[in-house]
């Protein structure tokens, strides 16, 4: 006898493929294979789905072409409509799941009406395209939001400027409306649950019971709706303190879990497993309780495993069955004896009862109870769901496979992975594990004898001359490191320091002498490697500029204590102390002893945050640490660690998204609505924003390159790829994996490289940065650098300059 199984997978678009599977005989062994091939079908099935994007614009023209192109890098379908009547034509044969509405030509349709009759057919995003003239005020946007309108996009044709909103608006606005229609089929799943579920108010007044709950305890709804819960009859079979511990417990936030007599319309008494949970609200307080109550008899003890994320195990022919289920642990309790059972019991029941569940496990568990009554396409919706929230890259944007642009891929390669690179064919060779980068085999560097090629300054006043000369605007933004690391021969951090934190006021903070400021300053620029073009003590000092910069600005100042402050200006100065001159990939490639330490995990920084603090503490002559109180030590240490671990770019979208998402957005809405000073400031002032704060203002610093007065921006660039090159010259030479090949010094296009830097790191967030600190002269430095690499790239120059006339 033999068996053949077809499997047919198929979904709107056309796209199908099948399975054929032959067995002899199926086995449970065999069976459990079945099943996990079909779930494995589903999985890949649910990434066939795209986004179906409408774009709906009166002509052709760049903008249009931008947002085409950027559909097909990210695989969306897009469909095109260039009259009111055909985008409702469009959008009625097939719901499109973002609208695009051009609104920058008002003659040939209007956008607002035309929101407004796709509103009616029910989008899951409608985005606003407005073009604002620079020559007047922006205009309100509420006659937008009226339309029905949730997004505004300023006009810029650049395709990755198109990709990246596209990938915010898919992994923001879209899939949060796909979890809130998702509501509906939690709510089935209430009132199909075989559970008797029970949901009252922080009051304990009754709210909600479903069907079970009716059937279970003989009550109508009508007679509990309202109704507190002392009202309702009590078995006097529990123990006399049970009630007091329960509330004790939820009270308190925490869920509370284990058997309970209850009482029956009819005067009967029915054992219980109940588990009640504290729903928290806005301001972390208890809004409502939700008390899930399960029978216990004699056929089924210890049904107390609700949930289970995955059981592919678990086969039905039913389709709720062939998706994540509950687990019936009747089955693995029957083997042992009434003893195992009841310590099985008290086991899980112990379990159920922690508290130390995430919020990501609650959300999951939410989504997977959903499904078990969902119908297919909202369960099809809601397994997508779960593969994103199971991954841990939440923030970081995906790729497309077919980017036209090496520069892209190759930067945001290097810089946003750790550890090897998949090898290429002819790259399949022996890696050396050795690294002839200068203290990196030491692990933690030993700080090199000190040199002083000029005499040491004792304070403020000892400065030479023609070095204050070069400090007198270094509160401006426009401050030239340049010229002061000339006039100290490549020693500007210790002078520019001296100024900074003199200014801020460190040393009386801190409760140390300028002396040991002076030495410690002097430590940590030793610590420094000259010989890196890039990542050198000037480089430091430009970063420790634009902090003490930013940390003026009037927003800043009201998020921030002066611990902070102090903080982030000792970050400044020692976040890339000892840096090799090589990237952290290539660090991992190379088997260095520094990512054998940090386990190939933000190797660099972790390195530069340890090392500041042994060469620190390991001398009273520098140790600025020295006369602050303990606990204040710590929350500054803590404080610095955490900066300089921001700089690490494989978090760089989360932290901007964090930024935007709990700090710009909710600042957005109240000045919208008028703002109020307390609203705002339990915004800036709160703990977590605090940190937000700091981290964004240091990476800003750190890469603020692209926003100096263009001939700095022209030199930062030339510094950082001479870095790169070198990096790739050492890769060829030790057989390692060439971590960024487009950075060959023989082919690469430094315009390119810095248009895709740009492009892909500093808009988005400088966008953010500039919403919240108010920074225009960065901006329009920012503006006229884009305006001059994309000008060279036109010309098809690699260089930095173009060639003398």
């Amino acid at each position: 006898v033999f068996n053949m199984f077809l499997v047919h997978f198929s979904d709107n678009g056309g796209h199908y493929f099948t399975f054929s599977i032959g067995v002899s005989r199926i086995s449970p062994p065999q069976t459990k294979a079945l099943s996990k091939l079909i779930n494995c079908g589903i999985n890949v099935l649910s990434h066939l789905f795209s986004l179906q994007v409408l774009l709906v614009f009166a002509k052709e023209d760049s903008q249009s072409n931008g947002f085409c192109r950027a559909c097909e890098k990210a695989n969306y379908r897009c469909k095109m409509a260039r009259t009111p009547e055909s985008a409702l034509e469009c959008f009625s044969e097939k719901h499109h799941d973002l609208v695009i509405i051009d609104h920058r030509h008002s003659r040939h349709f209007d956008a607002e009406a035309l929101c407004r009759k796709h509103v009616s057919c029910d989008a899951l995003v409608l985005f606003a395209f407005v073009f604002l003239r620079p020559d007047r005020e922006e205009a309100s946007v509420m006659p937008l939001i009226n339309a029905g309108f949730n997004r505004r996009y300023v006009e810029n044709a650049n395709m990755m400027a198109c990709y990246n909103e596209l990938l915010q608006l898919e992994h923001g606005e879209v899939l949060a409306q796909f979890k809130l229609r998702a509501g509906n089929a939690i709510f089935t799943a209430l009132e199909q649950s075989q559970d008797a579920i029970e949901i009252t108010s922080e009051d304990q007044v009754i709210q909600y019971v479903n069907p079970a709950y009716e059937s279970i305890m003989g009550y109508q709804q009508s007679e509990l709706i309202g109704k507190e819960i002392i009202e309702v009859p009590k078995s006097e079979k529990n123990k006399p303190d049970l009630l007091e511990t329960i509330n004790s417990c939820i009270l308190k936030g925490k869920e509370w879990q284990g058997i309970y007599y209850a009482k029956k319309k009819n005067g009967d008494s029915v054992q219980q497993n109940v588990k009640i949970t504290p729903v928290i609200g806005q301001g972390g307080k208890i809004r409502h309780y939700v008390s899930i109550n399960r029978p216990l008899n004699d056929n089924n003890k210890v049904s107390l495993v609700e949930n289970v994320l995955s059981s592919p195990d678990i086969q039905s022919s039913k389709h709720k069955d062939r998706r994540k289920g509950s687990l019936d642990v009747r089955s693995t309790t029957s083997r042992g004896s009434d003893g195992s059972s009841q310590r099985r019991h008290s086991s899980m029941a112990r379990i159920h009862s922690m508290t130390i569940e995430a919020p990501i496990t609650k959300v999951i568990n939410i989504i997977n109870a959903a499904q078990e009554s969902s119908p297919m396409p909202v369960a099809e919706a809601l397994d997508r769901v779960l593969e994103i929230l199971r991954t841990t890259e939440l923030y970081s944007p995906q790729l497309g496979t077919k980017d036209e642009d090496p520069h892209t891929n190759d930067l945001v390669g290097g810089l946003m992975t750790d550890g090897l690179r998949r090898l290429s064919g002819n790259e399949q060779k022996k890696i050396h594990l050795t690294c002839s980068c200068k203290n990196v085999k030491q692990g933690i560097s030993k700080p090199p004898h000190l040199k002083d090629h000029l005499t040491t300054p004792l304070s403020l006043n000892d400065i030479p001359p023609r070095i204050a000369q070069t400090m007198e605007n270094e509160d401006s933004w426009d401050f030239d490191v340049f010229t002061l690391e000339a006039a100290t021969m490549k020693r500007p951090l210790t002078y520019l320091g001296l100024k900074i934190f003199s200014r801020f006021g460190v040393c009386e903070f801190l409760n140390c002498p300028e002396a040991t400021l002076r030495s410690w300053l002097q430590v940590v620029e030793a610590n420094y490697h000259s010989s890196n073009s890039y990542h050198n003590s000037s480089h430091a000092a430009d970063v420790l500029h634009a902090t003490a910069y930013f940390l003026c600005k009037e927003r800043v100042k009201q998020s921030l204590d002066p611990i902070d402050e102090v903080a982030a200006l000792i970050a400044a100065t020692v976040h890339d102390v000892d840096h090799p001159g090589r990237t952290n990939s290539f660090l991992c490639n190379a088997g260095s002893e520094l990512a054998i330490l940090y386990n190939d995990t933000a190797v660099l920084e972790s390195h530069h945050a340890a090392l500041a603090f042994q060469i620190t503490t390991r001398d009273d002559k520098c140790n600025i640490f020295k006369n602050i109180e303990r606990n204040e030590y710590r929350t500054l240490r803590q404080a610095i660690i955490d900066m300089v671990l921001a700089t690490e770019m494989t978090k760089h979208f989360e932290h901007v998204n964090k930024f935007v998402n709990s700090i710009n957005k909710p600042l957005a809405a109240l000045e919208e609505n008028g703002v109020r000073r307390e609203s705002v400031k339990s915004i800036l002032t709160s703990p977590e924003n605090r940190i937000l704060v700091k981290r964004m203002l240091i990476k800003c610093a750190d890469i603020s390159n692209p926003c100096r007065p263009q001939e700095l921006c022209i030199e930062w660039a030339g510094r950082i790829s001479e870095e790169y090159f070198a990096q790739t010259d050492e890769e060829k030479r030790q057989g390692l994996p060439v971590v960024m090949p487009v950075f060959d010094r023989n082919t690469c296009s430094i315009p390119k490289s810095q248009i895709s830097f740009i492009d892909y790191f500093i808009t988005d967030m400088f966008d953010a940065w500039d919403a919240f600190a108010d920074l225009p002269n960065l901006m329009q430095h920012l503006d006229n650098n884009f305006k001059y690499w994309k000008g060279l790239d036109e010309r098809k120059l690699h260089s930095l300059r173009p060639p003398p006339e």
